[in-house]
């Protein structure tokens, strides 16, 4: 069975939509839309002539993700701080995990595929855009571990550096879930664990001004139309910071427990609330 979604004793009130606030929404959702569907059917043009020249590799069309994930900080008015540097080698990243923005946060500087449950492929829209941008799915059973694990032995193998979020769910955005190291099978054998680096990330999501800072977390049975409603209708958005901490090679670990802990450890050493 799946783990169960963290929950937390109460979540954020939505604010009140005023009518100027209506227009803001009307005007991000118009602006945001048009601007990512029209990039996605560049992006499926572009993939027919990508892939008979490159194969499973993809040196374009990530560009073009990357496009749309900056363009939607720029109509919320949102900044994106980037702090340390993306490593270029081939490898996996983690990183800790409460929201949809997640994804553009760490999407937007840097050219990575997101391994997410089986059940966001589902999704509408969202499912059909992640499964466009190179997305893996898995199912998180355990009698799928081995099946699961040869997929993503694979696609690091063709040279993609591959997202994990660790923490299995998401949370409130100011503590660091127990990672499960179950996820980190899969670097362990021969092909990958004498040549593999994993970079830990942290997001850091800072509210607005005078709102609850727990105001981009999206968990448990949140309700995500009501969390885009809140993120397109607020007029002043505050600051996502995406730290990248210094790469870690797998082999320096004798097992994936160790290699869980560790990263986990480095992950959470930057969130401001967790010291």
């Amino acid at each position: 069975m799946p783990p169960p979604t963290w929950m937390s004793e109460e979540e954020p009130s939505l604010p009140k939509i005023t009518p100027i606030g209506f227009i803001r929404l009307m005007s991000r959702f118009v602006l945001l839309g048009f601007y990512t569907f029209s990039c996605l059917a560049v992006l499926l043009l572009l993939r027919t002539i990508e892939r008979p020249l490159h194969g499973t590799r993809r040196p374009w069309t990530p560009k073009i993700t990357q496009s749309v994930c900056k363009f939607a900080f720029w109509v919320l008015g949102m900044k994106h701080e980037i702090i340390g540097t993306p490593m270029r080698e081939e490898g996996a990243l983690v990183a800790n995990h409460s929201s949809w923005l997640d994804i553009f946060a760490l999407n937007a500087f840097d050219d990575v595929y997101f391994v997410a449950k089986s059940e966001v492929a589902k999704w509408p829209l969202i499912g059909w855009l992640a499964k466009a941008t190179g997305t893996e799915f898995i199912v998180r059973e355990r009698e799928k571990a081995v099946y699961n694990n040869k997929v993503i032995q694979m696609r690091l193998l063709h040279g993609h550096r591959l997202l994990f979020f660790p923490e299995g769910t998401s949370s409130d955005g100011r503590r660091i879930l127990p990672f499960k190291p179950t996820l980190f099978e899969a670097f362990l054998v021969p092909e990958l664990y004498e040549k593999i680096s994993i970079q830990p990330v942290t997001l850091i999501f800072h509210a607005p001004e005078g709102q609850d800072p727990r105001f981009y977390a999206w968990w448990g049975d949140s309700n995500l139309f009501d969390h885009l409603l809140k993120a397109l209708t607020i007029k002043q958005h505050g600051t996502v910071q995406v730290v990248y901490h210094t790469p870690v090679a797998v082999n320096d670990f004798s097992d994936r427990k160790a290699l869980a802990r560790h990263l986990e450890a480095q992950v959470g050493s930057a969130l401001p609330w967790n010291s």
